[in-house]
């Protein structure tokens, strides 16, 4: 099963693409996480990539194209994957179709502007294996430290209010078109991502047709 998670920042989109990991065994491809790591190599793209994002932009498509076709070539991915974050544009969809990856499933968390602003000033990520948490929606067992793997959990650099609006202005520019796009290839399944993990888990399983 091939699906990409669609939804504006802060959605929720990284915990359900971990969490829907687990349930169907398959991988989840976080864009942010590639992009982020990249960063942290300190190499030249990564230096390119800091300044776009710390100033709340996004990068190129050829950029996060590149990054992603990588990653997709690994063993792990030959029996589906969980895309988080990609794409983000018609440009990026159009992209998938041409390197061949056709998704089973669009799943849409649709959160309002100001709860996404609420949302991410709790929002706390693990530097090492980047899985996600909320101090109170979704917090990890031992406060500030990651259930997976042990390591402090940081506050990141885009989530604070100022960039959160730029983001959230980018994104229903140019994220908001792949509704309609994914719609009407019959591949949209829209679900309201501001219930409890638990509830819009169970509802996005409903969606894709899972049953446990």
């Amino acid at each position: 099963m091939i699906l990409t998670l669609l939804g504006a920042p802060g959605a929720g989109k990284g915990t359900m693409a971990r969490l829907l990991s687990k349930i169907l065994q398959i991988p989840t491809i976080s864009t942010g996480a590639l992009l982020r790591d990249e960063i942290e190599s300190g190499s030249e793209l990564g230096k390119e990539i800091d300044s776009l994002i710390s100033k709340g932009n996004f990068v190129s498509d050829d950029m996060v194209s590149s990054l992603l076709v990588k990653r997709l070539q690994d063993a792990d991915c030959q029996n589906g994957y969980i895309l988080d974050g990609y794409p983000r544009n018609e440009s990026q969809a159009e992209k998938l179709s041409q390197l061949g990856i056709h998704l089973d499933k669009a799943v849409l968390l649709t959160v309002a502007d100001e709860e996404i602003i609420a949302r991410l000033a709790g929002r706390r990520e693990c530097p090492h294996c980047r899985a996600t948490y909320h101090i109170q929606h979704n917090p990890s067992q031992v406060d500030g430290v990651c259930d997976e793997c042990g390591a402090t959990l940081q506050i990141r650099a885009d989530d604070a209010p100022e960039i959160i609006r730029k983001r959230l202005e980018i994104y229903h520019k140019q994220t908001e078109p792949l509704i309609q796009h994914f719609r009407q290839n019959n591949l949209l399944a829209a679900v309201q991502g501001a219930k409890s993990v638990d509830d819009t888990v169970a509802s996005v399983l409903q969606a894709l047709g899972v049953t446990l």
